[in-house]
């Protein structure tokens, strides 16, 4: 079952259990689907990938609104982002290991020639589809970044 069909067996089992918080994050979820599918100009179903990519954008902006409640001193609103953060998850992959981003960074290097720090956008190039949505951008970029400047430093 395709992640269109989960969102939607997701909805419908919320809008049976009576769960509004959660059918609240699905429809607007869903929401944020059908715009990016107009935005493209597509006629036909996202895929997998730019389904993903919806989410883990979804994501992301709950976790920066947590972080801004958080400094505002706005807790009760950190915790129900926080809440719509945790539904938002069960459609996401399970996220990887530092082992395995670390491997997967040894191998985007190989398969791309990297040599040191200009490379930067060729290896993030490849590693986004492989890693997308199991492991945050920015940490990722860091990691190859510092990988980056080890090569160049050898």
């Amino acid at each position: 079952m395709g992640l269109q069909a989960d969102l939607d067996a997701g909805l419908r089992g919320a809008l049976k259990a009576g769960q509004s918080e959660r059918v609240s994050v699905l429809r607007l979820l869903l929401a944020a689907i059908k715009n990016r599918q107009i935005d493209k100009g597509k006629s036909r179903p996202l895929t997998e990938a730019e389904l993903l990519e919806v989410v883990v954008t979804a994501s992301k902006q709950r976790r920066e609104a947590i972080e801004l409640y958080k400094q505002g001193g706005r807790q009760e609103l950190a915790d129900k982002e926080s809440r719509e953060l945790t539904i938002l998850a069960e459609f996401l992959p399970a996220p990887v290991t530092a082992e395995e981003v670390e491997a997967k960074i040894t191998e985007a290097v190989r398969e791309t020639g990297a040599t040191g720090p200009k490379d930067m956008g060729k290896l993030m190039k490849w590693l986004m589809p492989h890693l997308a949505g199991r492991v945050d951008g920015a940490q990722l970029s860091e990691r190859v970044k510092a990988r980056l400047n080890q090569l160049t430093a050898a």
